[in-house]
């Protein structure tokens, strides 16, 4: 009985294997090339991507002044910020305060490689569950060394 349960499920199998490889972009790789991965259309843009995009050394600190609009004053864009940039990215920097102006400022500090992802993480834009933010310029900063951690000042008076 489990034969055939087997031999029923295996076409389907294959049908929505065909199904998810076409619907993803994945390419199936030479049978002679053995042990390499399937890697979707998407990821060659970042393998083709230099590190090194300023043509810099991807550990050389640099500092980048971000402007970001749209729903940034609420505390959980900013949450965001201060985990993508201190907890993941091991950056240093600031956020403006918060204001009525739908503006922000973040000037970050880093190796470059880091800075570089995090500008590209602020370019995505879409943040949280319904907040919409882009990133109107990119600015090269000379790094001050002046911050140790990452502020996000919340506007809150504690």
């Amino acid at each position: 009985m489990a034969r055939n349960t087997i031999t029923a499920v295996f076409p389907l199998l294959l049908i929505l294997l065909s199904i998810a490889s076409s619907t993803f972009g994945f390419t199936a790789n030479n049978p002679s090339q053995k042990n390499q991965r399937l890697t979707p259309p998407s990821a060659a843009r970042y393998a083709s991507a230099s590190t090194t995009e300023g043509g810099g050394d991807p550990s050389e600190v640099i500092a980048r002044k971000i402007v970001v609009c749209g729903d940034v004053d609420g505390g959980y864009y900013r949450s965001c910020v201060k985990n993508e940039g201190s907890r993941f990215r091991k950056l240093s920097g600031t956020m403006s305060p918060p204001d009525d102006s739908k503006k922000a400022e973040i000037l970050v500090e880093g190796r470059r490689k880091m800075v570089d992802g995090f500008v590209r993480w602020c370019e995505r834009g879409n943040v949280g569950l319904s907040q919409r933010i882009t990133v109107e310029s990119v600015k090269e900063e000379d790094p001050t060394g002046l911050y140790d951690d990452f502020y996000v000042p919340t506007g809150r008076d504690d």
